[in-house]
């Protein structure tokens, strides 16, 4: 009897028991998984377990083609001008000339409202004011979307 022709779009037998033992391997990380998760939050059932352990979770993080770190590379010394606005006033010129030493301005932002954070001119995100170790810091709490920042910079 001929050999049967192979069905191009049915993988081979070799090619299945690969998929297979694959499919295996990936079920029992799986489990792994769960029951170091579950261990973790105290759900493992076993009296005396109530110790928390830390979680192992997979590395989400690729790595970087070639191309794609050399155009990192290329990019890693580029200045960009950063600037974080606390707030905006209108003076007159002759309310400016009488500002010294120890003047208050008054700014229209509340104490605690976030600050905008601007990129070469861009208004790209929005954050709030911390000290750390005896330094001003901004911690970002939302990054405005390209369509938001076209309107804002005509409003700007």
């Amino acid at each position: 009897m001929a050999d049967a022709p192979q069905n191009s779009g049915a993988p081979s037998p070799s090619d299945a028991e690969t998929m297979l033992a694959a499919a295996k391997s990936a079920l029992s990380d799986l489990a792994d998984m769960g029951q170091t998760v579950a261990g973790a939050v105290g759900g493992s059932g076993k009296p005396g377990s109530e110790e928390p352990r830390p979680v192992a979770l997979p590395n989400f993080g690729g790595a970087l083609s070639a191309s794609q770190s050399h155009a990192m590379t290329l990019l890693s010394d580029v200045h960009l001008n950063v600037k974080i606005e606390l707030g905006r006033t209108r003076m007159l010129v002759e309310d400016v000339l009488r500002l010294s030493e120890g003047a208050v301005v008054e700014l229209d932002k509340l104490a605690g409202d976030p600050v905008d954070v601007y990129v070469n001119d861009r208004h790209v995100a929005k954050g709030e004011v911390l000290v750390l170790n005896d330094n001003f810091c901004v911690r970002i709490n939302e990054v405005l979307a390209p369509a938001a920042e076209a309107g804002d910079k005509g409003a700007a």
